[in-house]
């Protein structure tokens, strides 16, 4: 069974203060994470974890991971702005991108970042806007890789990468150009729950390294195994062992550059959902039970706040906060409000009775969750705390406002108006609630 890292008592006290919705991040399980990736690694020199900022890019959360002696993966300019502003310098962040504006580039190479090339045309496009930095890195797709699942099944089909062709005219004229440090990446599978998917990777790219310099006389002196370790979000579901895939990319190591020649290349993760994943829940309210050809329960949150189970059809456990001991004898859809049928947190599960009232909390929210909020309906997103090492609640984002949603039409013809109403709405509203008080 998954517990919430928050007790009932706990997260009544916050709810109480904060009105639901809000992600809740767990700063504890966070840190203890982070140090068991390190230690998993530890045995090669060079080890660095650049956590993915695409899966949470809350600054109060990254630099609880900086304090942990983690770099940032970049895919933006934006990005690259929050990775500045915390105080990441050089050959702390990668930038990995694709389809990439010139801009980005620009920044990317200003700070000094390992800019991570996702095509072979982009050599040209980065020094003609840019200029090819001395430290380079290139995406490799192999085509096809033994390890699959739903999300990024067929390398083939995926947009990302060189081909093992490409990565070797493309290494050539790199050096041509003034790059003097190469290093070799790829993401071939999400979320994976086996530790052979690290191992075959690395085996991969380390291979793929030798073949390099047999052909270019080139030494790759990085390996970036990106993310892909996946997080149980299903209760019977066994969680990934980061030792002991620590354990088996050390055995591939051992073997590999032995063999062919290899001197031992610094070693890069860039993890993301295994970092984040488990250390973040979405907590709502029930608001509404609907009784018709299914019971519905319908949440204060929506797939505004957490769109995973929207987009993917993916699973997220659900507790029913206080009540984890009671029997999960009544089948729910669990639903937002959006004016959309696939706005389903939950189909079909079986949960505890639920009244109204009670708080629910989605499990495993904290890569990929708020993260990947957007605006349709015009909902608005919600709050984001840290429930801190101490005990302590703080918050990290303030939810948003109807002016936060009318901001970006300023400028136009109705942004002052509609600003206006929103505050003139929410005055009524807290009026209002005072009255029935």
């Amino acid at each position: 069974m998954k517990k919430p890292f928050a007790n009932h008592e706990t997260l009544m006290s916050i709810a109480d203060v904060y009105p639901t919705p809000f992600h809740l991040y767990d700063e504890a399980g966070i840190r203890n994470t982070a140090r068991a990736v390190n230690a998993a690694f530890a045995w090669n020199g060079g080890f660095k974890e650049y956590f993915a900022v695409k899966a949470n890019p809350n600054p109060e959360i990254i630099a609880i991971l900086k304090e942990e002696g983690c770099g940032v993966d970049c895919s933006s300019l934006t990005e690259l702005m929050i990775a500045e502003t915390l105080g990441f310098r050089g050959e702390e962040i990668m930038f990995s991108s694709n389809a990439t504006p010139a801009d980005d580039f620009i920044y990317a190479k200003a700070l000094g970042a390992i800019i991570n090339l996702d095509d072979f045309s982009h050599i040209d496009f980065l020094d003609r806007h840019a200029g090819i930095p001395e430290t380079i890195c290139c995406r490799y797709n192999p085509g096809s890789f033994g390890i699959q699942n739903s999300i990024m099944s067929n390398p083939a089909d995926a947009k990302y990468g060189f081909t093992k062709e490409q990565l070797r005219e493309g290494f050539l004229k790199l050096r041509e150009m003034g790059a003097r440090t190469f290093g070799l990446h790829s993401f071939l599978a999400s979320n994976t729950l086996t530790p052979d998917y690290y191992p075959a990777l690395a085996r991969t790219l380390l291979e793929t390294a030798a073949w390099l310099k047999a052909e270019t006389g080139i030494h790759v002196a990085f390996i970036n195994l990106s993310g892909g370790v996946g997080i149980a979000y299903r209760p019977d579901e066994r969680p990934n062992d980061i030792a002991r895939i620590g354990a088996l990319v050390r055995g591939v190591y051992d073997e590999v550059p032995a063999s062919a020649g290899l001197s031992n290349p610094a070693l890069f993760t860039e993890m993301g959902r295994f970092m984040l994943g488990p250390h973040g829940c979405l907590v709502a309210a029930a608001l509404h039970s609907k009784d018709t050809y299914k019971r519905y329960i319908g949440l204060d949150a929506c797939a505004a706040d957490l769109m995973r189970p929207a987009v993917y059809g993916a699973y997220h456990h659900i507790t029913v906060s206080g009540k984890e001991n009671m029997p999960a004898d009544r089948i729910y859809d669990v639903t937002g409000s959006l004016c959309e049928n696939n706005d389903k947190f939950a189909v079909d599960r079986a949960l505890p009775e639920i009244e109204k009232g009670d708080l629910i909390v989605i499990h495993d929210t904290g890569a990929h969750g708020y993260a990947m909020g957007y605006n349709y309906n015009g909902k608005l997103r919600s709050a984001e705390l840290l429930l801190r090492a101490d005990g302590s609640v703080k918050l990290i984002r303030r939810a948003e406002r109807p002016e936060d949603y009318f901001a970006t039409l300023t400028e136009t013809r109705f942004g002052k108006q509609l600003n206006e109403v929103a505050k003139n709405v929410r005055d009524m509203l807290a009026k209002s609630k005072n009255t029935l008080r």
